[in-house]
């Protein structure tokens, strides 16, 4: 029996300090605007007080700022209810702190799923933490945006930069360009060969992947135009750097005129060189292939060292003209310009030229030399 009455008076000891604890911590959490309902245990019969030197009497190292516990001392067991239902004081930390809000309890008179405005927390408007928006206003305040949203007004055909009378520019192959590039407009001076004038002259109009190509190219001496050549072409853009090219080349001077079926391409090779391969049909099975290259080495931002080759080759020979079968011709310069400016380039040089085959042939036969070196000078120049 002594045994018996030993061993539960810690156990109701400890309850006793528990339900202590319960009650301390209801009147410390005591925020503003805020009750807390009354806890269940306050329905209870209140257990003694523990002894002030028992476990549960204080709580020493729970000493938090905005919620200080209050002393050891238990309270009264008849002010648990009052005590549990007081405001929650101690936690005015907190105030100002807006809190997300809750779906309404079933059986409270609202409708299912309704969210209780944040205004009917008083003292939960904390500056900078705004309750999130609803998914209902946020797809109200979701619409399509335009793509000139963030101009600040300025569009293509407004602004201070869109010039009275002056059609503004359009883009995604809308508009149509033009320009004319005088490659070469030189004058050579040969020891055995004479003097004599040359053009190389490309011009072309259009859009982006389609225009209308002008070449020529030919020599006069003497005031005669000794040989000529003249391309009319469509260009049609396959590749980033690459056209093909199908029309009619023309050629005239010295012998009879022929007429040619003309398709190739033109285009930027890797380690930016700029080539030219074209294929030719003419009438009575003739046919003909020239390849050109040259290439732009800039020794400073000025001065431009331009190394050239070109070749020609013909299917039949052509005895009127002076061609013959095989490879026929080959010119390979070297020229070097200085830039005034972008578009304007006078330069210095020398070309080899040199005949073969029949061709070769046909030129010791006229009087001709099969190869000469001469020196150029002339103007680069576009617009």
């Amino acid at each position: 029996m002594h045994k018996t009455i030993d061993t539960m008076i810690p156990a109701s000891i400890l309850a006793a300090a528990i339900a202590a604890a319960t009650v301390t911590s209801a009147q410390a959490m005591d925020m503003q605007g805020m009750a807390m309902p009354a806890s269940p245990a306050a329905a209870k019969p209140a257990m003694p007080a523990p002894a002030p030197g028992a476990p549960g009497a204080t709580m020493a190292g729970m000493n938090m700022p905005g919620m200080s516990m209050p002393a050891g001392t238990a309270a009264p067991p008849t002010a648990s209810a009052s005590a549990a239902a007081r405001p929650m004081a101690g936690m005015q930390g907190m105030q100002d702190m807006e809190m997300p809000a809750k779906q309404a309890p079933a059986g409270s008179g609202a409708p299912a799923g309704a969210l209780p405005s944040a205004k009917a927390m008083p003292g939960m408007d904390r500056p900078g933490m705004s309750m999130p928006a609803g998914s209902a206003s946020a797809a109200a305040g979701t619409g399509p945006r335009r793509a000139d949203a963030d101009s600040g007004g300025y569009t293509l055909t407004t602004g201070p930069y869109i010039p009275a009378g002056v059609k503004p520019p359009r883009m995604a192959d809308q508009e149509s360009f033009g320009s004319v590039l005088v490659d070469r407009l030189e004058r050579a001076y040969g020891h055995d060969s004479g003097n004599w004038t040359a053009y190389d002259v490309q011009a072309w109009y259009g859009r982006d992947f389609n225009r209308l190509v002008l070449k020529a190219e030919g020599q006069a001496s003497q005031g005669r135009l000794q040989d000529a050549r003249t391309e009319l072409l469509w260009g049609h853009a396959i590749a980033a750097y690459w056209d093909s090219q199908l029309g009619v080349r023309h050629d005239n001077g010295s012998g009879p005129g022929r007429n040619w079926l003309a398709f190739g391409v033109q285009g930027l090779a890797p380690y930016w060189f700029n080539v030219e391969a074209t294929g030719y049909l003419g009438d009575q099975g003739r046919s003909a292939l020239r390849l050109s290259a040259s290439y732009e080495l800039l020794l400073t931002q000025r001065v431009v060292l331009q190394p050239q080759i070109e070749l020609n080759a013909y299917g039949k020979d052509d005895p009127a003209r002076g061609i013959g079968s095989g490879l026929s011709d080959a010119t390979a310069g070297l020229r070097l310009r200085y830039d005034i400016s972008r578009q304007f380039s006078p330069y210095i040089g020398v070309e080899w030229s040199g005949r073969f085959g029949r061709t070769g042939d046909y030129a010791q036969a006229a009087g001709e030399r099969r190869d000469t070196t001469d020196l150029v000078a002339g103007v680069h120049f576009w617009f």
